[in-house]
């Protein structure tokens, strides 16, 4: 006969906390520390670093690294847009614009960067305007954008434009 809890269903697991994803970014990050040891300026590892904080949502950590990072390689426009959504999310909507825009005069026709520029304008600064503009350049300047991104912009750039409803 079986017991009353073989009939239950499965605990659902628990979500990590932020301090467990901070502790599986360090142990991922190790090996990759080591090598900054010997290469300290070495972009890409500081990046890949940077990536595991990111993920792992320790936005203060990753920043550094991808400052390093961009510190390292200037031009790197990738690790600059990750500075950016980490500065974001830390609550420097100015700093994250700066960097885009800086990631813009090395490529101007960078998707991910227009793209984040336009959803800092809109949800950091209440610029849907700002946000229309950058998302149309993204949209003109990346005419081979797979289809199911160029429509979400495109939806983006709709819903900005609509009128907000006074409460």
């Amino acid at each position: 006969m079986p017991s009353a809890g073989a009939a239950s269903p499965a605990p659902h697991p628990q979500m990590p906390s932020l301090d467990d994803m901070k502790r599986m970014a360090d142990k991922k990050a190790e090996p990759l520390l080591a090598k900054l040891k010997n290469d300290p300026n070495n972009a890409d590892l500081l990046n890949q670093v940077g990536m595991l904080y990111k993920a792992t949502h320790q936005f203060k950590e990753a920043a550094e690294y991808f400052q390093k990072a961009v510190d390292a390689d200037p031009k790197n426009v990738a690790a600059r847009t990750d500075l950016a959504s980490c500065l974001f999310y830390q609550g420097d909507a100015d700093g994250a614009i700066n960097q885009l825009q800086l990631s813009l005069s090395y490529s101007p026709k960078d998707a991910n960067t227009l793209f984040n520029l336009g959803m800092i304008r809109l949800q950091a600064k209440n610029d849907p305007t700002g946000a229309v503009k950058a998302w149309q350049q993204l949209l003109k300047l990346n005419p081979t954008l797979a289809p199911d991104k160029k429509a979400a912009v495109e939806k983006l750039i709709a819903q900005a434009r609509q009128p907000k409803v006074s409460e």
